[in-house]
């Protein structure tokens, strides 16, 4: 079993709830954004029906919903195989009506419920890629069930050489999903509403990635990508559809720079990471010479390594410091919408935990890596929640008085 933070039974019954609860939440929050309107009445409804209620609002998953999913993941698939290739634009799928990307939207339960089950059965059949087929000497099981089918068997599972299957799910399939229903969203405010408000823009401009580097492919990064991502990171653009909020000019220019700058910084920091790691730190960052710290830690297998990590640049505010504007990244997109309505903040809420979670992994997958380190670990810990509060509380201030300004 792969090393955790938490204890094996609080891990096990982690992984047993989330495979669990993961499915119906998605269609419990697509209920409450797209058949109440947003209007937190979901626990009310499950109080009165129970299982019987959730059974019955459960979208089927019909041929148009299948067929959506089919001709995108196919051209997805045929963009990995064939990229890259000579640059056309052209605009002849709406000019000549072959598809209203507006359908997206309409079907999104229906998709939703199909991407659920797919998955599911797609997941299980890597499980079991995995035990007979394994596409190189990087996989294999820990003997449990669960664990394994929740984890993944392989670190990168192929189907011959040419495709790799967790490059397709994750980025092809599962990130680019979440930028195109970015863009149907915006479509579909302008078929109801006759145009597209300057919240839903900045919205849409303001996307960021996720890594999947040094995670198996299993339901935790398959279905997380597959499903999760693209119904819940999606969230605000969702709401604004029908709820669309004029920023103003001045609000909105804030926000898109604010936004940009977050994602600038995010990609900064890891340039930094990689060119400082390509060189054996033998590199300039920020014009002088980098600092580091050469640590030195444990494998499973009791091997002693050392590792450089890098205190300099952005690094040298905070071990995890990308983190930082990762966070503020999601509040950025969150933020036009405002805050008359919690259910678009809930991706942010998430990413933080998250990445909290996922910053106390990487600590103890580095093991014992000295004091110097920890207390630079403490300090990060720190500015992080220092930082991402301050802003978040000014944005606030920022965005209520703005409104105050337009209702009264």
């Amino acid at each position: 079993m792969a090393e955790t933070v938490h204890s094996p039974i609080v891990a096990f019954a982690s992984m047993l709830s989330l495979l669990a609860l993961c499915p119906p939440f998605v269609i419990l929050l697509w209920f409450t954004r797209m058949v109440l309107l947003f209007r937190l009445q979901t626990f009310g409804f499950l109080w009165e029906n129970g299982v019987k209620g959730l059974i019955n609002i459960w979208p089927r998953p019909t041929a148009i919903a299948w067929k959506i999913i089919f001709c995108y993941g196919a051209f997805e698939a045929a963009l990995q195989l064939l990229l890259p290739g000579k640059r056309v634009e052209t605009d002849q799928f709406t000019r000549f009506g072959i598809f209203n990307p507006a359908i997206v939207y309409d079907h999104l339960g229906a998709i939703f419920s199909a991407l659920i089950f797919g998955c599911f059965i797609f997941c299980v059949l890597l499980y079991v890629k995995g035990h007979v087929a394994p596409s190189s000497s990087d996989s294999g099981s820990c003997g449990n069930l669960i664990i394994a089918f929740y984890w993944g068997m392989e670190l990168y599972p192929r189907i011959s050489k040419n495709f790799d299957i967790k490059i397709f799910t994750n980025c092809r399939f599962g990130m680019m999903s979440w930028a195109v229903l970015a863009i149907t969203y915006c479509i579909k405010q302008y078929e109801i509403n006759g145009r597209v408000s300057d919240s839903m823009l900045v919205n849409t401009i303001l996307m960021l990635v996720m890594d999947i580097a040094h995670d198996r492919a299993g339901f935790y990064i398959c279905w997380g990508c597959l499903v999760w991502v693209p119904s819940i990171y999606t969230s605000p653009g969702m709401y604004l559809v029908n709820h669309p909020v004029p920023l103003g000019t001045q609000l909105a220019i804030y926000i898109l720079v604010a936004g940009i700058l977050c994602i600038y910084i995010n990609y900064d920091c890891d340039r930094q990471r990689q060119e400082f790691r390509r060189t054996n730190g033998k590199c300039s960052v920020w014009g002088k010479a980098p600092s580091k710290i050469v640590a030195t830690y444990k494998t499973t297998a009791s091997e002693t390594k050392t590792s450089l990590l890098l205190t300099s640049g952005w690094w040298g505010l905070a071990r995890h410091f990308h983190y930082v504007p990762e966070i503020l990244s999601s509040f950025f997109w969150t933020v036009p919408a405002l805050f008359s309505n919690f259910l678009p903040y809930f991706c942010v809420i998430y990413l933080t935990i998250l990445l909290f979670d996922r910053a106390k992994r990487d600590d103890q997958s580095m093991g014992n890596i000295g004091s110097c380190t920890a207390k630079k670990c403490d300090t990060g810990l720190f500015l992080v929640v220092s930082v991402v509060f301050s802003v978040f509380v000014s944005f606030i201030m920022t965005g209520t008085s703005e409104r105050l300004k337009t209702t009264s």
